[in-house]
């Protein structure tokens, strides 16, 4: 399983980022998807999740009806699109996904929220 996310950078608030995370290794549509950050001195929360086909997804109360999760089983990608950003978003940004009751993690995208 190899997870590899993309897409991360240094936004202004209010701003935008859509971050990619390519997955290979498995059969990616038959896994659930998630998005986790963690910020300096936090511990590592989960963002948003999608099921396999797209059909259902959840989020964190802090991003919800900003940050909307999706994913292309085509392309093997899950996608975390980001908007109206704000300076407590900043994080290090990760996919992740549980095969075979294994989590495993890709390396993680920083995204900076700052002015």
């Amino acid at each position: 399983v190899q997870l590899v996310e993309s897409g991360g950078g240094l936004v202004q608030p209010g701003g935008s980022l859509r971050l990619s995370c390519a997955a290979s290794g498995f059969t990616f549509s038959s896994y659930d998807m998630s998005w986790h950050r963690q910020a300096p001195g936090k511990e590592r929360e989960l963002v948003a999740r999608v099921t396999t086909a797209g059909g259902s997804t959840n989020y964190a109360d802090s991003v919800k009806g900003r940050f909307t999760i999706s994913r292309d089983n085509a392309k093997n990608t899950v996608y975390l699109q980001m908007n109206s950003l704000k300076p407590e978003d900043t994080a290090a940004y990760y996919c992740s996904t549980v095969v075979g009751g294994w989590p495993f993690w890709g390396q993680g995208t920083q995204v900076t929220v700052s002015s």
